[in-house]
């Protein structure tokens, strides 16, 4: 989990998902990032469990996947509790 973190664009990108749920177009605009790069970005989050994903229509979204990532990114002082 923490070596997917290591990437400054990794780590802001589940900083904004901690907050809320966003579709790739909303994360790329926020992050001046093209959605290619985002997406390897997002898949490599994915695969290491830390985000999850579901698809509405065309549109994929985004989460933080559960209390546990939460709970570890605070103990490390990234977020508040």
């Amino acid at each position: 989990m923490f070596t997917s973190l290591s990437n400054p664009i990794r780590l802001s990108v589940l900083l904004r998902l901690i907050e809320r749920e966003w579709s790739v177009n909303e994360l790329a605009a926020d992050l001046v990032i093209s959605q290619s790069a985002l997406s390897q970005h997002l898949g490599r989050l994915r695969q290491a469990g830390i985000i999850r994903s579901r698809r509405y229509r065309q549109s994929i979204f985004y989460r933080c996947s559960d209390d546990l990532v939460l709970r570890l990114l605070a103990e490390i002082g990234l977020v508040d509790r």
